[in-house]
C-alpha cells in the first residue's frame, strides 16, 4: 500500500486484531495505513483492567506517537474511544494540543471525529451501543454529552467475553436494541468492536445515520488528509461528498 496520496497514522491498543484490518479495508486507494501499539499490560479483550490500560496508554503516549511520527504520517489518529472517555472534554483538549505542538502532525482521536460527524450530519440526539460494561457505557454517554449532543439511550452488548470475537449478527441486534425512535442516529462505541459489516445494512434498516467509531475515525482522517474519494458500503458518512469536503492537511510531509 503507496501512500502517495496520504499516510494515516495510528495509535492502536496492543492487543487489538480488528483497528488494522478494518483501517485496511476502508483506505482509499493511494492511502497507506500505518500503526503503533500503545504500551499497557494485562487480558486484552475483556472488560478487565480496560480503565488502568488506558491510563497507561496516556502515561506513555509521548514515546509511542515519537515512534509513529518518524514514518512522518499527514495525520495521527487515537484508535481508542476508552482513552478518550478516560481523559474527558477538557483533558482530550489538552492533549491534542500538546501532541501537535510535539510532532507538528493533525492529531484527531475516535471520539473527537464521531463529535464531529455528528455536526456535519446535522445530528443533535444519538443513540449509544457499546462492548463495554454500564459503567464505562455510562462514562462515555456523560463525556459524549459534554460536546453538547443529547444521549437518549445508552445501551453495552451483554455477556462479551473479548470484544474482538463479536459477531456481525450481534453487533447488529446490539444496534436495533440501542436504537430509539426519537434518536437521529446511532453510534457504535469502541474501536476494537468489529462494525463495518453491519453499518451499511443497519443505516438502511433504520433510516438514519449509523456510525461506529471506526468509521468516524477514517472519515475524519480522510478529511483532515483532504481526500475526497467515497467509501462505499458503510454509510452515509463515508459514502457522501458533501459530508467530506476536501481540505488541506496542516501535516509536515514533504514528501
Amino acid at each position: 500500500m503507496d501512500g502517495w496520496r496520504a499516510r494515516l497514522g495510528f495509535l492502536i491498543p496492543p492487543g487489538t486484531p480488528t483497528i488494522e484490518r478494518e483501517m485496511y479495508k476502508l483506505a482509499p486507494d493511494g492511502v497507506s495505513v500505518h500503526f503503533a501499539r500503545m504500551v499497557a499490560r494485562g487480558a486484552v479483550g475483556t472488560l478487565e483492567n480496560l480503565q488502568s490500560r488506558a491510563a497507561s496508554h496516556l502515561k506513555h503516549m509521548d514515546e509511542t506517537v515519537e515512534m509513529l511520527a518518524s514514518v512522518e504520517p499527514d495525520v495521527i489518529c487515537l484508535g481508542h474511544t476508552a482513552t478518550s472517555y478516560t481523559l474527558g472534554k477538557d483533558g482530550e483538549e489538552k492533549l491534542t494540543q500538546h501532541l501537535e505542538e510535539f510532532t507538528g502532525i493533525p492529531f484527531i482521536s475516535a471520539l473527537r471525529s464521531a463529535i464531529a460527524a455528528f455536526s456535519e450530519l446535522g445530528v443533535r440526539r444519538i443513540a449509544i451501543g457499546t462492548a463495554y460494561d454500564k459503567a464505562l457505557t455510562l462514562r462515555g454517554k456523560a463525556i459524549v454529552e459534554e460536546y453538547g449532543l443529547e444521549v437518549v439511550n445508552a445501551e453495552c452488548l451483554a455477556d462479551v467475553k473479548s470484544i474482538f470475537d463479536e459477531t456481525p449478527r450481534r453487533v447488529y441486534a446490539l444496534g436495533k436494541s440501542a436504537d430509539r425512535a426519537g434518536a437521529e442516529a446511532l453510534f457504535f462505541s469502541g474501536m476494537g468492536l468489529p462494525t463495518l459489516a453491519v453499518l451499511g445494512a443497519l443505516e438502511t434498516d433504520l433510516g438514519k445515520p449509523v456510525l461506529s467509531s471506526a468509521s468516524a475515525l477514517m472519515w475524519n482522517a480522510l478529511r483532515t488528509t483532504g481526500i475526497g474519494t467515497p467509501v462505499t458500503g458503510y454509510g452515509r458518512l463515508l459514502e457522501d461528498r458533501k459530508y467530506r469536503s476536501p481540505q488541506t492537511a496542516r501535516g509536515k510531509r514533504s514528501t
